[in-house]
């Protein structure tokens, strides 16, 4: 990569970087807490309160179709976001996606069902999870950024920009865990009838938490620098895709099978384990979902400190290689019943090689993008790589029905992700050394 050589300016006073991290980590806690409490209720309870007219597998592909529409909103989350972030600032952006977030997840916990008013249900369904998907597409980037450009030098970016990655992991953890305390006090028939409402309800809590905290945060000082000094672009979106396609194509090339194969792992594993033969309750899949988030807390930040040292592409090449090569493995596992194997099985693919890629993910983003286009170019390539991890489900799904209940044809589906993610890696251009781009200057492999 060419770089200017341009030192990174100093962190503002109005957040250090270690308070920038702290927040940028409870609010994607908070985020994702809503994101992926979503994604359990898809797997496990949505089907029989808002498809109650559909037979059970089709209950579960219409179930995980709603699941799909919130990452087909990502991308649009991300243009909106892009644009202002890299206008206006990126406090701004953050405090507006937590806001929008909170009041769609809450508004789900308070959604009549299919039973009570028919079509209407799935409907508004619908409507609440794509304001959801708006929000994470707005979110990501932004508490990135926050992290990465107050890191107080480039050796610790990795470090730093891994804060709002563990976000990911806290907010699976807290999620999974309200989850399963609610069904094990209230019981499957009460949890049901009603008490499933009482998670999503709770987050309305949370936001008021996360807002507290992002309030006190001022915008970092090379995006500060950028826009006292006249410099920063009045259309970023249609620049960066103008000028640095290139790096944005490859950024999406990149993280679709990241993204694709954590969701395969936390979301979907939880429907194959409920419905195969081989006895596996579905607390089996949620404790493992535990377990690998609580790990992830740990793991995450550990990948990201060792890509500070090694470089960003070796050790996210280590993940995306490893990842297809145990899938096979996992879905043995999965097979046995055995709630220990079904952890072990977790814990490799995600902690060993998802966090791998994921944990570096954030800085190398960050460090792909020059200040002025950051938010618009690092938000594009994140979001739309997600598009297809939120398909997962539900081709999942249906390649399972297709395979007569066999995972192998999901094996290949994955093996064509992990190839793309691969070469997108190799062409991408190291990144690890040298300051945060501030000039125009295009990313060359």
């Amino acid at each position: 990569m060419s770089s200017s050589a341009v030192s990174d300016p100093a962190p503002t006073s109005g957040a250090t970087p270690r308070r920038a991290a702290v927040a940028s980590l409870v609010g994607t806690t908070i985020e994702w807490y809503d994101f992926y409490l979503y994604a359990t209720a898809a797997a496990l309870v949505f089907a029989p309160l808002f498809f109650t007219d559909a037979d059970p597998a089709t209950g579960v592909l219409a179930s995980f179709a709603t699941y799909a529409a919130g990452f087909g909103a990502r991308p649009i989350g991300a243009v909106v976001a892009g644009h202002l972030g890299d206008r206006i600032g990126r406090r701004a952006v953050l405090v507006g996606s937590l806001v929008l977030m909170g009041v769609a997840t809450t508004f789900i916990g308070l959604l009549p069902t299919y039973p009570t008013v028919g079509l209407l249900a799935p409907v508004l369904l619908v409507v609440l999870r794509l304001a959801q998907g708006l929000a994470v597409g707005a979110e990501w980037a932004g508490a990135v950024l926050m992290a990465v450009e107050h890191a107080e030098t480039e050796r610790r970016r990795g470090l730093f920009g891994s804060f709002p990655q563990i976000g990911s992991s806290a907010g699976m953890l807290l999620a999974s865990g309200v989850y399963t305390a609610v069904l094990a006090i209230a019981g499957k028939e009460a949890f049901l009838a009603g008490a499933w409402r009482i998670p999503f309800l709770l987050s309305a809590v949370l936001v008021v938490v996360g807002l507290a905290i992002r309030l006190t945060l001022a915008d970092p000082a090379v995006f500060t620098a950028a826009r006292d000094a006249g410099t920063l672009s009045r259309r970023p979106v249609l620049e960066v895709l103008r000028t640095d396609w290139r790096t944005v194509l490859l950024t999406v090339g990149s993280r679709i099978a990241q993204n694709s194969v954590y969701i395969l792992a936390t979301t979907f594993a939880l429907t194959y384990l409920a419905q195969g033969d081989s006895g596996a309750a579905e607390g089996a899949g949620l404790t493992a979902v535990i377990i690998a988030s609580a790990i992830g807390l740990f793991s995450t930040p550990l990948w990201a400190v060792l890509s500070d040292r090694v470089g960003r592409k070796p050790v996210y090449l280590a993940g995306a290689i490893g990842a297809p090569l145990f899938l096979g493995a996992f879905f043995l596992l999965l097979d046995t019943g055995s709630t220990v194997l079904v952890v072990v099985g977790m814990v490799v693919l995600v902690n060993l090689f998802h966090d791998a890629m994921y944990g570096p993910q954030a800085a190398w983003y960050g460090e792909l993008f020059d200040t002025r286009l950051r938010y618009s170019g690092a938000s594009l390539g994140y979001q739309i790589g997600s598009v297809i991890g939120g398909t997962t489900p539900l081709v999942a799904t249906a390649l399972l029905y297709a395979g007569g209940g066999s995972p192998w044809l999901i094996w290949g589906y994955f093996g064509v992700l992990f190839a793309i993610c691969v070469v997108s890696t190799v062409l991408l251009p190291e990144t690890h050394r040298g300051g945060l781009r501030t000039a125009r200057e295009k990313v060359s492999a």
